[in-house]
């Protein structure tokens, strides 16, 4: 594709984006990605492995408008399957969605590093088409890491949480 057409392309699909009222759109191909979002505090980096290609849709904030926003490389979060200690459990994401670590904007999270938890106790928000499903803990322990940022948008079986078991 020359240069023009792909220009073009791009310009009809921000069009496109900026009219239909979808909140982001991540694309990822080859080595072309591409991230929208009406959010002005856009930027969140997901690393390649965990990188969704997927659009929500919720009405954009009237003041807002939609930009091509760069992917930007945050502090990692993560920790290496090698620094977990032998008995850390791994909580994962049940499917698809948006991972919010607090019940809403504002508040408090359900848990920091070194939290302790009893089996049952809320661990975060996963938002799916505005439907919000709250992740449980499945044993009592003590949060080692949180293995994503509060916002990202997550894939099932994504690791969230690692876990230490009293």
């Amino acid at each position: 594709m020359s240069e023009t057409l792909f220009s073009d392309a791009l310009k009809q699909l921000m069009d496109e984006f900026t009219q239909s009222g979808i909140r982001e759109l991540h694309v990822r191909k080859a080595d072309f990605e591409l991230y929208l979002s009406t959010d002005s505090s856009a930027g969140r980096y997901w690393p390649a492995a965990q990188a969704p290609i997927a659009a929500s849709s919720a009405p954009p904030p009237q003041s807002q408008a939609a930009s091509a926003a760069p992917i930007t490389e945050a502090a990692p979060i993560a920790t290496t399957a090698s620094a977990l200690p032998d008995n850390a459990v791994i909580v994962t994401a049940p499917n698809l969605g948006t991972f919010y670590r607090a019940p809403k904007p504002g508040a408090a999270n359900y848990v920091e590093v070194g939290s302790k938890v009893k089996a049952g106790d809320e661990l975060c928000l996963i938002e799916v088409m505005k439907l919000f499903t709250a992740l449980r803990a499945d044993e009592a322990g003590t949060i080692h890491s949180v293995l994503v940022e509060d916002g990202a948008m997550v894939e099932g079986g994504q690791p969230l949480f690692a876990l230490v078991k009293d």
